[in-house]
């Protein structure tokens, strides 16, 4: 690890001083936990670290990856969880997927794509009506019938009890999809890596309704990740080796502190997925993502190579 490495990170532990557990063995009441002191407001740089700017005659190498997140791997325990119980009504501990979700539905995150290549946005209208579906059940269909013209004119309403409505939350997301570029810095002589975009990949809510044996999962939205830095900042997860400083979430994606599976690299064939070409089996899929990993390390070691 060279010396600008080690600087990168060092400001990046620095920056994720957050409000979760400020104070807690100096607070005399529970109200007081998680409010900083006048001493660390005033030393704290509440901002995402900035990205650089990067020339395009400085990029040597440059390629375009796309990658899975699957939230079942104990690495990335900390972009899914919690999902439930007291800690979820905390803002300092939610889910990535609330970070999200909530930051579109408050405005602050405007960025929002129906797909990686963010050429076309998707609005709030469209989000929400991918998140729950509302019908009658049997016997509510049943007491309907009885009565349509009545109901349909709203002479009489529907009780409650009769109507289910299948909502989809931070449980019901399976991972997070991402595209990034990964680049040479010819004046810096060093590989880099900037996050472009990340989508939660979560179950149909017509497959949820119908608790579907096989169920289908859908890209619910892209977010333009720079766009929605200060948002992620703003917000944590938990550091299982010291709970008094949790990373940001713009931290964590930005280090890289995941476990992520490569299923695409823009290439010759249209952007064709690896899936596509190496069809109906698991573990050459697996080789083939490590493959074009290890294309892109190599780079950087070959340029030191004499």
């Amino acid at each position: 690890m060279n010396w600008r490495n080690s600087i990168a990170i060092l400001v990046f532990a620095l920056s994720t001083t957050t409000y979760a557990q400020s104070n807690l063995l100096n607070a005399k009441t529970p109200d007081q936990i998680g409010k900083k002191t006048e001493a660390e407001l005033s030393a704290d740089n509440d901002k995402p670290l900035p990205y650089g700017y990067v020339h395009d005659r400085d990029i040597l190498m440059g390629k375009r990856i796309w990658e899975f997140i699957d939230l079942d791997e104990r690495v990335n325990f900390p972009l899914y969880f919690p999902v439930e119980g007291d800690v979820m009504s905390s803002p300092e501990r939610r889910p990535l997927y609330n970070v999200l979700v909530n930051g579109i539905r408050e405005g602050k995150i405007t960025e929002v794509y129906d797909s990686s290549y963010f050429t076309t946005k998707k609005t709030l209208q469209d989000i929400e009506s991918s998140l729950f579906t509302i019908d009658t059940s049997d016997a509510g269909a049943e007491i309907l019938n009885e009565d349509i013209e009545a109901y349909r004119n709203g002479e009489k309403k529907l009780d409650a009890q009769f109507i289910r409505k299948t909502e989809l939350d931070a449980s019901d997301v399976d991972g997070y999809k991402i595209v990034g570029y990964w680049y040479f810095d010819k004046r810096q002589g060093e590989l880099k890596y900037r996050l472009l975009g990340i989508a939660p990949v979560i179950i149909d809510v017509f497959s949820k309704k119908d608790n579907s044996a096989e169920p289908e999962y859908n890209d619910l939205f892209w977010v333009y990740f720079p766009s929605a830095r200060d948002v992620l900042h703003e917000a944590t997860a938990f550091n299982n080796r010291n709970s008094a400083m949790p990373f940001t979430f713009d931290h964590m994606l930005n280090a890289r502190r995941f476990s992520g599976m490569i299923y695409l690299e823009e290439n010759v064939y249209g952007d064709r997925k690896i899936s596509e070409y190496m069809k109906e089996n698991a573990q050459m899929q697996l080789l083939e993502s490590d493959r074009v990993k290890e294309k892109i390390r190599d780079f950087e070691q070959d340029m030191w190579n004499y």
